[in-house]
């Protein structure tokens, strides 16, 4: 039986494989890839000790890091289909075998919620993006569109207008369901040039890059288009967490809730952090740090019950 089984290769899942190692615990790290969302990212300019990194690079790094840890048993390519409670632990399955864990620290992160259409795969990287914080920069004097008028999209415009030359803002229903403070500061902007609302997104165009995204006014049934340069898509994102679901209490959202000092869950000898938790934020430096909170409580939790 292991101490821990930690669940996930981002940069939660790598940083809690380094420290499980340094302290020596009988450890198992089982992911589906390294590198978590970032690693479609072309230019990664928030990971802290790196200028600038490619998010195919960071993963590399990441994998290399972790894999370096003495002790350290690593499952990978491997998904994880559920963890079920034991006599004195846990039974995690994947679609490749099971194991028994004394704790588990979940890293699964989350998936963005993605618009659908033709072309948004295509240009994933080259024109579509999914985080404004990490990406606004790379958008200096371009011409932008935010799809998504909640609170992330219109955070999104918030965090393009230093950087953007236009901004606009597509909403699928009648009116932005952001806060109503974070709204007026973005409508101050001279940068925000139309906010569009009925619009439901129906293809994105381009060449090499994103040159434009094509939509369907839902009250005419009108099709129109947009000249952009860059679409950052904010309708959400969906945690990783089904494969604890009814083992732990988890959001509204299916965010896994989460003491934020400990990363305890309601599950005695279950932890987790990053962005599959119902943490505000949601950035690779802030799961790292996170991750190993988890993992040294993981760590206390054994050596009180061994």
């Amino acid at each position: 039986m292991y101490d821990v089984i930690i669940i996930g290769g981002g940069p939660g899942g790598t940083a809690a494989g380094v420290y499980a190692a340094r302290k020596k615990m009988n450890a198992l790290l089982i992911a589906s890839e390294f590198g978590g969302q970032s690693i479609v990212a072309g230019d990664i300019q928030n990971w802290i000790g790196e200028v600038s990194i490619a998010g195919t690079d960071l993963a590399k790094k990441l994998e290399e890091h972790v894999r370096a840890q003495e002790g350290l048993e690593i499952k990978m390519p491997e998904k994880v289909e559920s963890v079920e409670k034991k006599e004195g632990g846990y039974i995690v399955k994947t679609d490749k075998g099971e194991y028994e864990t004394k704790t588990v620290v979940v890293t699964s992160g989350a998936r963005r919620r993605r618009l659908g259409v033709p072309g948004e795969e295509q240009f994933e990287g080259r024109g579509v993006v999914y985080c404004s914080t990490c990406d606004a920069p790379l958008f200096r004097d371009k011409t932008v569109v935010v799809v998504g008028g909640g609170n992330s999209g219109v955070e999104a415009a918030q965090d393009l207008i230093p950087y953007a030359k236009e901004i606009r803002l597509m909403e699928y229903g009648d009116a932005l369901k952001a806060d109503p403070v974070t709204v007026e500061q973005v409508k101050k902007s001279d940068k925000v040039k139309e906010i569009i609302f009925n619009a439901e997104t129906k293809e994105v165009l381009g060449e090499t890059l994103v040159s434009g995204i094509k939509y369907t006014d839902r009250e005419s049934g009108e099709e129109k288009m947009l000249d952009v340069e860059g679409i950052f898509v904010e309708i959400g994102s969906v945690p990783n967490s089904e494969f604890v679901k009814g083992l732990v209490d988890l959001s509204d959202y299916g965010e896994i809730i989460v003491d934020h000092k400990t990363g305890e869950t309601s599950a005695e000898g279950i932890f987790a952090a990053g962005d599959v938790t119902d943490a505000k934020y949601k950035q690779n430096n802030i799961s790292a740090g996170d991750s190993i909170k988890a993992i040294l409580s993981a760590h206390e939790y054994v050596l009180k019950h061994s």
